[in-house]
């Protein structure tokens, strides 16, 4: 049986399937910005050539995935941003199409170790570069997470297995 979430990305749907956890989501498609200089000195590197953005979060392309693995921006500069930052790259060799991680220091979370929300702005970014529309994604931050993303139209379904953190009794 389907769990159904109002939420103010509208109603999000999670269900058991064979594979672990399925969640339902609109998908996301974050537009190009400027890259502000703020962003490029959070993250430590030498340039961003592309910045893509809404009101929640940033989305830039490293150049290769075990740059990732290894990358640790500046959060005190990135608490100073306005909005989270997702820093992504086409994986390097192992069995993922790519990798990602998720900074929120706006929003009180160092690095979320697997983001769903992340993930509907990351399916069409990737498809746009990879050409398809079913990904095996993983989340490199230190608990890390693997995903299969696939896109149907305008929702993203994100598999994966979970862990439990609360177990409760909910009387209706």
């Amino acid at each position: 049986m389907p769990l159904l979430f109002e939420t103010q990305s509208g109603r999000l749907i999670a269900r058991s399937t064979a594979d672990g956890i399925e969640l339902d989501f609109p998908i996301k498609p974050l537009p190009e910005v400027d890259v502000p200089d703020a962003l490029v000195a959070a993250l430590g590197v030498e340039r961003v050539p592309q910045a893509f953005a809404d009101q929640r979060r940033y989305l830039v392309e490293l150049p290769n995935g075990n740059l990732l693995h290894e990358f640790w921006p500046d959060f005190r500069l990135l608490g100073k941003l306005d909005r989270g930052v997702v820093v992504t790259a086409r994986s390097d060799g192992d069995p993922h199409d790519f990798v990602s991680r998720y900074f929120a220091v706006p929003f009180g979370v160092q690095e979320d170790p697997v983001t769903g929300s992340a993930h509907c702005s990351l399916a069409p970014y990737w498809r746009d570069r990879l050409g398809k529309d079913s990904f095996f994604a993983f989340q490199a931050s230190p608990r890390g997470g693997e995903l299969r993303v696939r896109i149907e139209g305008q929702r993203v379904f994100l598999t994966g297995n979970t862990v439990t953190v609360l177990r409760g009794e909910l009387t209706v």
